[in-house]
């Protein structure tokens, strides 16, 4: 095909290219097949599991070079230090509105009330994995967990954490050998675009892990509980669209950004998140888009990773709303003090949760354990439905870092506001 029929190839044939709409069909299809064929579908979840390997193990080497070329490159170790406390500010800020929106809606709303739920007779054998490793999520093995044991160990776990220290640590000691660095330092300018293109490579796999994602998820937990937990997922997505469209929207419009399009920018990250339930499976593709964005490249590689463990807005919600719903349907008694109890306790709770799908459940049933008020044994009642609320929540993740690393560039200065314009802005120059 030449350039000329490529120009003038029918629309149609323009959008079957697009991967968000590849996407979009893939997730339709997967969905047909878990309701119709459940059997078959539950054997689709190699599909996304592979996906999602082939993601994380690009993850590593994105971040490092981001973070090492950035930082290094602009030379200036204080700024990076005051990037990071903007942003933690930032995102305390914006998870502790997340956290009172949650039980404000959750509390007027009263989706549980009325199921009277005898807690000492459900089944816990389902969750039991879940609360075993919510007995490790304790404050100080957070902070351990972020060291790795060795430093190319930390290319090795999924924690996006211990890719950021090692990169920060490699950066600030390529600025201050000088010179010597310089071949360094040009290698790894040289190694981002290889990274990024292995990017694009396996995103053309990714119709095949939504679908096998979302065929898996449908055909394991059916339907049947959607309806009867229906209220609370008709709760906590009503609270989800309020949160992105009223409270970041108009951090968005702040920053003279129109939420609308930058949802559009990012449609395909979007799609890829909602199917997979992950924000990890596009952590090295936002970044780029970012970049795209007119953001720095120092700024989008300090307060991505950052964010990917410390602005949970969508968690947040999710974490809320449902320890509330389980004390309301097992009649656990959750007055005004208890309840400002769980808002201290999930905003550091939430910090704990990764962008990896499942992490916040472990995160719940941690959370419970620590109040000694709801059973944690509860948490049975929420599994069969959880894949269906992380869809929500991770959206509300993927949307509240990306409108974050604006508003950090923004007020670093570190940002390009005629390219940012042209995308997202509320008035195209």
């Amino acid at each position: 095909m030449t350039s000329m029929d490529a120009v003038a190839a029918p629309p149609r044939y323009r959008l079957i290219g697009q991967l968000w709409f590849q996407v979009l069909i893939a997730t339709a299809a997967g969905i047909l097949l878990g309701h119709f064929d459940p059997g078959l579908a539950e054997k689709t979840k190699p599909l996304g599991d592979a996906f999602i390997n082939l993601v994380r193990m690009i993850i590593g080497p994105i971040i490092f070079c981001s973070v090492v070329h950035g930082v290094a490159g602009m030379n200036d170790m204080k700024r990076v230090g005051r990037v990071a406390l903007k942003a933690l500010g930032y995102f305390l800020a914006i998870t502790l509105t997340a956290l009172v929106i949650a039980l404000v809606a959750v509390n007027i709303w009263k989706p549980g009330v009325g199921m009277n739920v005898d807690a000492a007779a459900i089944d816990t054998h389902a969750v039991s994995s879940y609360t075993a490793q919510a007995g490790e999520q304790t404050v100080t093995q957070f902070v351990l967990n972020v060291i790795p044991t060795t430093f190319v160990g930390a290319f090795t776990q999924p924690n996006v954490l211990q890719v950021l220290l090692v990169s920060l640590l490699f950066a600030f000691a390529l600025t201050l050998v000088g010179e010597r660095g310089r071949p360094v330092f040009n290698l790894i300018e040289a190694l981002s675009p290889i990274f990024f293109r292995i990017v694009g490579f396996i995103m053309w796999v990714a119709p095949l892990g939504a679908f096998g994602s979302i065929a898996f998820t449908v055909g394991k937990f059916g339907t049947s509980s959607l309806l009867s937990l229906g209220e609370l997922i008709l709760e906590f997505y009503a609270v989800s669209l309020l949160f992105v469209f009223v409270v970041l929207g108009s951090v968005a419009w702040w920053v003279d950004v129109s939420l609308l399009r930058l949802m559009k920018y990012i449609r395909e990250e979007i799609l890829i998140v909602a199917a997979t339930t992950s924000t990890e499976t596009v952590l090295p593709r936002i970044m780029q888009r970012l970049r795209e964005l007119g953001c720095e490249e120092s700024v989008v590689g300090v307060v991505i990773p950052t964010g990917y463990s410390f602005n949970l807005d969508g968690t947040c919600l999710y974490l809320a709303t449902v320890v509330v719903f389980l004390a309301q349907a097992t009649n656990t008694p959750l007055d005004l003090a208890h309840q400002l109890i769980v808002l201290a306790v999930l905003l550091l709770a939430s910090k704990g949760a990764a962008g990896v799908a499942g992490a916040a459940f472990v995160v719940l049933a941690a959370t419970l354990g620590s109040l000694g008020t709801v059973p944690v044994a509860s948490i049975a009642l929420v599994l069969g439905i959880h894949r269906v609320m992380a869809e929500a929540l991770t959206f509300v993740n993927l949307i509240g870092n990306s409108v974050a690393t604006i508003v950090i560039s923004k007020w670093e200065g570190a940002l390009n506001l005629e390219t940012l314009r042209a995308h997202v802005g509320l008035r195209s120059r």
